[in-house]
């Protein structure tokens, strides 16, 4: 018998792709000078901002800025617990100016925004799970914030090696399902992180390497629907039959620079 899974309706924030585009290499995803299609990119985005709402979910806009073509991976601009917003200090140097224009944005919303010391990369590494942050450290967001994090929050912080630089964030190989539960890739981790994840989420969906280079795991779930890339169908399979509503959009165009729904999406959480 299928669960009863009831959707929370959220509050996201975006960044359309009007400036998007591949010009240097800071994963293995990029190629510089790919050709990108702006249009395309921004159709696909399109289709994600209408997911959101017509499942009832509330979505806020930064405005982009010429000469930050990653400002729409908005996930990555920091993390927030309880209306309580930690920034960003990014790892690459292309993209440090983008954390102030989400600063300005939040502090316009009235919230006040801790600077953090440590290279930190938001949302991409630091998961709220209603219990803890999860916290991925590998290949961007470093130990040092992870410990500035749990000071702020006062949330337990559970740290996370990734191995693997095609899951370079941890939002690229882990995604919640719910307050309960998380769908990931265990390759990507190390074996002691794979240990830890086992023992808190014994129940967790794992999903196959094929559907993590898929950016399947780069998910968004409300608790019920899983907005989900349509290549990753074998975890989708799964996911239905655990009782969630996949919801297939396809965002293959900012895949070119390693990016996929979550990277997309920051949740305000307040």
């Amino acid at each position: 018998m299928l669960e009863s899974r009831v959707p929370r309706r959220r509050r996201f924030l975006v960044c359309e792709p009007r400036h998007f585009a591949v010009q240097y290499a800071i994963n293995p995803w990029m190629q510089p000078d790919t050709r990108v299609d702006v249009d395309l990119a921004q159709d696909q985005w399109q289709s994600l901002i209408r997911a959101y709402r017509s499942h009832g979910h509330a979505v806020d806009t930064v405005e982009p800025v010429p000469g930050l073509p990653d400002m729409v991976f908005a996930a990555n601009c920091a993390v927030s617990v309880d209306g309580r917003i930690f920034g960003s200090l990014f790892h690459a140097p292309e993209r440090r100016p983008e954390s102030t224009h989400y600063e300005t944005w939040f502090k316009a919303s009235g919230f006040d925004v801790y600077r953090p010391e440590s290279v930190c990369e938001g949302e991409g590494d630091l998961v709220p799970t209603g219990r803890y942050v999860l916290a991925g450290t590998g290949f961007r967001t470093t130990r040092e914030a992870h410990r500035e994090v749990q000071e702020f929050f006062g949330v337990p912080v559970i740290s996370l090696t990734l191995v693997d630089p095609y899951f370079y964030h941890l939002d690229t190989a882990l995604f919640v399902l719910d307050d309960d539960n998380i769908a990931y890739y265990p390759e990507a981790f190390s074996p002691g992180s794979r240990e830890v994840l086992r023992r808190l989420y014994p129940e967790a969906v794992l999903a196959t390497r094929e559907d993590a280079m898929a950016f399947g795991l780069n998910s968004v779930s409300d608790g019920l629907h899983v907005f989900i890339a349509p290549g990753a169908t074998a975890l989708a399979d799964q996911l239905a039959l655990r009782g969630y509503v996949p919801v297939p959009v396809d965002l293959s165009e900012l895949l070119k620079a390693g990016g996929g729904i979550k990277c997309c999406t920051q949740e305000i959480r307040s």
